[in-house]
């Protein structure tokens, strides 16, 4: 048995109520290893299953977390593939927020020669959304012109250099015009332009003749209207997110989500074969029950030989609370980390 640390919600509501705590944690069962958890990955999925707003949510008491890096420390009976010292990424349902986590020894992975634990902590649950987006469902082809939304954000990142492997033009948008030259200079989109009123404008100026092929939409609302409009036929846009109904407080804006759900996009499916256009969405917690599928993505995904993450913001393990505020601003460049 070991002693963790660990981020408990009694329940979904408030971040306000996610809490430190010290529990007891059971030796690994037969098939899972023990991780001694070194960094853990923040995702948006964070906030919203934290608020409530998450259909995936467990009822009642839970931690947080999807994604973290570490090195083993224990393995069950019927583990053979890992042992004691390993250094390991690793994704879970659920429970990442933990200084200490039993895990089926399927669901972590080796971190990667060289690398540090917070790149690995911040690679597997947004390196395989941006790779599932583009290449399964997106069908991403060499020469495509792709809209990659958050592109300063840890899959808008990795979403960029996939994009470039594989020979596609890329125009990211960002919400802050401070993030436009790291995006050009550091990680080689094409083209970057800010969400704002002139949108519509600015993403038709930026693509002048190009089709637009491939949107990877994570933003909702009037940005995703807009898109699906400019959108060339044959093109698809993959959701993913919805960044527009997310909340700088601690908990859920009820009226203005209200509000803002009513006054959402209304995509007719009748009209479809008409415009010849295709609109997909998907959570990555489906794929996760799926360990075959996920291994084999996980290979594509690995066989890029994609850079490690762009790590923005480290922050200590004490600090969970200010680096879910500063996260939440939307002001952050890469990933955000916790450093265990």
């Amino acid at each position: 048995m070991f002693t963790r640390q660990v981020y408990r919600m009694p329940k979904a509501g408030s971040i306000n109520n996610l809490q430190l705590q010290t529990e007891t944690l059971a030796a690994p069962g037969t098939d899972e290893v023990c991780v001694q958890v070194k960094a853990i990955g923040l995702n948006f999925a964070d906030i919203f299953a934290m608020q409530g707003l998450y259909s995936a949510t467990p009822k009642g008491s839970f931690i947080p977390g999807l994604e973290f890096s570490g090195e083993v420390i224990a393995v069950g009976e019927q583990v053979t593939d890992w042992k004691v010292g390993d250094k390991v990424m690793g994704a879970t349902k659920f429970g990442g927020y933990a200084s200490h986590i039993n895990i089926h020894h399927r669901y972590i992975i080796p971190q990667p020669e060289g690398w540090t634990f917070e790149e690995g902590a911040g690679f597997l649950v947004q390196g395989l959304t941006a790779y599932y987006a583009l290449l399964p469902l997106g069908n991403l082809q060499p020469g495509a012109t792709v809209l990659i939304h958050s592109a300063a954000g840890g899959v808008g990142i990795l979403a960029n250099r996939i994009c470039k492997k594989l020979g596609a033009y890329t125009i990211g948008t960002v919400g802050q015009a401070g993030k436009v030259d790291f995006l050009l200079q550091q990680e080689g989109y094409d083209q970057v332009i800010v969400r704002d009123n002139d949108f519509y404008v600015k993403l038709t100026d930026a693509l002048a003749s190009r089709p637009l092929s491939l949107i990877l939409e994570c933003i909702g609302g009037r940005i995703l209207e807009q898109g699906w409009k400019v959108m060339a036929p044959m093109g698809r846009m993959v959701v993913y997110g919805n960044a527009s109904f997310t909340s700088h407080s601690a908990r859920p804006n009820y009226p203005q989500l209200i509000w803002k759900y009513l006054r959402r996009p209304k995509i007719d499916p009748l009209r479809l074969p008409t415009e010849n256009k295709s609109l997909m969405g998907f959570n990555l917690i489906h794929l996760y029950e799926q360990t075959d599928l996920l291994h084999r993505y996980l290979q594509e995904l690995q066989s890029l030989q994609l850079a490690p993450q762009h790590i923005g913001h480290v922050f200590s393990f004490t600090q969970m609370h200010e680096a879910i505020r500063l996260f939440q601003q939307g002001s952050t460049v890469g990933k955000v980390v916790i450093k265990v």
